[in-house]
């Protein structure tokens, strides 16, 4: 089971999105948060594999509380799936920095909400390309140094693994390309992330366009 952990200050929301993660036989939802703060305390005592978390909150806001999830060391197991209005919503970027795995519009459709759910979860995709692509072309255009080591430490074959992760491909699209097994290039992005001190996929996404390995528009 998933153990979901629902942060937003909408009440109807947040019932909303519990009925919904508790209609999947694979999830259930161990806590709601109303504020930033309280998803930060709840992700410690609920045992809450993944935090849906809102940007907009009271208190503290999601970008804040993701920060203190990622930096918890006894919350290292725990993901953030970041919810905003909009998919030009500039915020998403520090989230992605602050550490947050994902994010989707709170439009999106309700199966869509659940396959992001277990996909942040499992660690084994990114977020949807388009709307990444976008973002991270408009915002990282005046990028912040990143926290983790840079990609100046990765061979030449971890280079263009680190590349097509950037571009959103999973690891049966970076094993196609370039011509290696599914397990192959598993064991890559695990090494690349080990290098670059990153939580996941979405955190070498930023490194890679935080140094140039990836421009805007490069896709």
């Amino acid at each position: 089971m998933i153990r979901v952990l629902l942060a937003d200050d909408q009440t109807l929301v947040r019932e909303a999105f519990a009925m919904l993660v508790e209609s999947a036989p694979d999830m259930e939802v161990v806590g709601q948060a109303a504020t930033g703060r309280e998803a930060a305390e709840l992700a410690r005592t609920s045992r809450a594999d993944l935090v849906v978390m809102d940007i907009r909150m009271p208190d503290l806001d999601g970008i804040e509380a993701t920060r203190l999830i990622a930096a918890d060391e006894d919350l290292a197991g725990v993901r953030v799936l970041v919810l905003t209005t909009y998919d030009t919503d500039e915020n998403i970027v520090d989230a992605l920095r602050a550490g947050a795995s994902g994010f989707l519009v709170k439009d999106t459709r309700p199966a869509e909400l659940l396959d992001a759910i277990r996909t942040v979860t499992a660690g084994d995709s990114l977020l949807s390309p388009g709307p990444t692509a976008r973002l991270i072309e408009r915002f990282l255009r005046s990028p912040s140094p990143p926290a983790a080591g840079g990609p100046e430490c990765l061979s030449e074959r971890e280079r263009q693994v680190l590349t097509l992760v950037a571009r959103g491909l999973n690891n049966t699209e970076i094993a196609e390309a370039l011509g290696l097994s599914p397990l192959t290039a598993k064991t890559h992005v695990s090494r690349i992330m080990g290098k670059l001190g990153a939580r996941d996929r979405a955190q070498l996404v930023v490194v890679a366009y935080e140094s140039g390995m990836v421009t805007p528009g490069n896709l």
